[in-house]
């Protein structure tokens, strides 16, 4: 089947935007009272959990399972509220543009808008903050390219549950056979795959190195002319940056797993 929309992750996709995400939760945990740190080795860890609110109720069970008052008699009550703080910090850090998007992001949005392509967001963080990166990040015509968007509030699980990429093939209207999906995760890898969408990789600082197995290629980057990507798995058919033509070459179902 020919390729007829791509679905873009965001967080670590569209932009890394992991160390704002970290700085925001340390920013609301001091602004608590907590002593708590989440350094770049812990946050990595943190990233097999999907989903902010999940990450802060796994590091309170694993890490600190006896904390006092309302975190104790009412945790789902406080995580929201912290989560809540976090998610307007790290607003602001992206409406002050603390943030940018990847290399070749909004070239392949524009190519792939030009060539017909259909184009969605499939992520599990909240529309306000994908609204906020766009909006501070991309020129208008290119945010507005997008047609659908799968967010967190859109699936009651996170990935790598393939809830949000099957909410986005019911409002494309389409087979996943005719979608491909760009991601940076292996929860966002394993979610497409759930929901039956093929998958490239691009690997962030977060997840370089892990394994991508089933992934239809993986690339550090999507890349640009003068900023050319490196192929770690699949046949980059001797271009170097991430093009639409490229795309339909992974897409075809004999260009074989990376």
């Amino acid at each position: 089947m020919d390729l007829k929309a791509i679905l873009f992750d965001v967080d670590g996709t569209i932009s890394e935007t992991e160390e704002a995400h970290r700085a925001a939760f340390n920013e609301t945990f001091r602004a608590e009272g907590l002593d708590w740190h989440w350094d770049r080795d812990i946050y990595r860890r943190l990233l097999s959990v999907a989903g902010g609110r999940e990450r802060i109720r796994f590091f309170l069970d694993t890490e600190r399972p006896h904390l006092p008052g309302p975190k104790k008699d009412a945790p789902d009550d406080w995580i929201a509220r912290l989560h809540q703080d976090k998610t307007r910090r790290f607003g602001d850090k992206v409406s002050g543009g603390a943030l940018t998007l990847r290399s070749g992001v909004e070239r392949l949005i524009r190519e792939a808008r030009d060539d017909g392509l259909r184009l969605a967001i499939a992520t599990t963080t909240s529309r306000v903050n994908v609204d906020t990166l766009l909006a501070s990040s991309m020129a208008r015509d290119a945010a507005g390219s997008f047609e659908v968007f799968a967010t967190g509030e859109c699936s009651q699980n996170k990935k790598p549950d393939p809830g949000v990429y099957l909410w986005a093939l019911d409002q494309l209207a389409l087979p996943p056979e005719a979608c491909i999906a760009i991601e940076d995760s292996v929860n966002g890898l394993h979610a497409a795959q759930g929901a039956g969408i093929p998958t490239v990789i691009a690997t962030c600082p977060y997840t370089d190195g892990d394994d991508f197995t089933g992934a239809v290629a993986v690339v550090d980057r999507l890349g640009e002319p003068d900023r050319p990507f490196r192929i770690i798995n699949g046949d980059a058919r001797n271009k170097t940056w991430v093009d639409v033509e490229l795309l339909r070459h992974w897409h075809s179902p004999n260009a074989g797993d990376a």
